[in-house]
């Protein structure tokens, strides 16, 4: 392990003696990167070469803690500023290329690796550490993304839920396309606040514009209804589609208790 702390110590001191040998053999063994390099300062405000020496003393160094954390916080960015996981592994990757080309000339001028089991350790250790940096970085970067995509799908759902007022506390939901159990929950979070915050006494859902709806969601939706009752509200469902009475009927479920039905919403209108 002294052969191992000492080219630790020797490598950092010749990475920050030779920062500008260092920054063009990374910028020459990842060709695709480095015609970004400049892009990606700009756009995301990533030092892409003083970060490779931050990933590399980490490695070196062995500072886990830090590197797990420099890794997530590298993961965030490049999945805000919509940067390539490509481009990324050849970045890691080339790092890694330029790690072992300096250590080799260290040995090469200072004989420091005296025996295979020396370096097969250095190396279990370094490589070890950049693969735990890249599966961070990787899962950073895939939540990270997976709650923008979340998000969006929040906020474009609320849109597809428009309750709009006709009359002095009368609205009307119309809802279009299928439900699914996802949906039916973005349904109840904006019906009841709207209820609340409208003061909405009666409102008229129209369904005629859904086809689709399973099982699990019909029971949901009933649910919905006691909740729009128990608000004070009255719900009135117009447009329901033959296919989904049939399902409702053979399934003994009925709107009945909570709503009451029209046949379209033109007919509730010219009530």
């Amino acid at each position: 392990m002294n052969t191992i702390m000492y080219i630790k110590e020797e490598l950092k001191h010749f990475i920050n003696d030779n920062e500008k040998i260092f920054n063009q053999k990374l910028l020459t063994e990842a060709t695709n990167v480095s015609t970004k390099i400049t892009d990606i300062l700009t756009k995301g405000n990533i030092d892409l070469l003083k970060n490779a020496k931050k990933l590399i003393f980490y490695t070196v160094d062995q500072q886990e803690e830090d590197l797990v954390t420099f890794a997530k916080v590298e993961g965030i960015a490049w999945a805000k500023h919509s940067l390539t996981l490509e481009l990324k592994l050849e970045w890691v990757q080339a790092i890694r290329r330029t790690l072992w080309h300096f250590i080799s000339i260290i040995d090469e001028e200072k004989n420091i690796l005296h025996n295979r089991e020396d370096y097969y350790s250095m190396e279990k250790l370094f490589n070890e550490k950049i693969d735990q940096f890249l599966n961070n970085f990787f899962l950073s970067y895939s939540h990270y993304k997976d709650e923008m995509i979340h998000k969006q799908r929040e906020m474009v759902e609320h849109l597809s839920v428009p309750i709009i007022p006709i009359k002095h506390s009368v609205s009307v939901l119309p809802l279009i396309g299928s439900i699914d159990s996802y949906r039916i929950k973005i349904i109840e979070e904006k019906v009841l606040n709207d209820i609340a915050e409208s003061r909405i006494q009666t409102l008229v859902i129209d369904l005629s514009g859904t086809a689709i709806m399973e099982m699990d969601v019909i029971d949901y939706f009933e649910k919905v209804l006691a909740g729009i009752s128990m608000m004070g509200c009255s719900a009135i469902i117009t447009g329901l589609r033959p296919e989904l009475v049939k399902k409702m009927v053979h399934a003994g479920i009925s709107f009945e208790k909570n709503a009451e039905t029209r046949g379209t919403l033109q007919e509730e209108a010219g009530t």
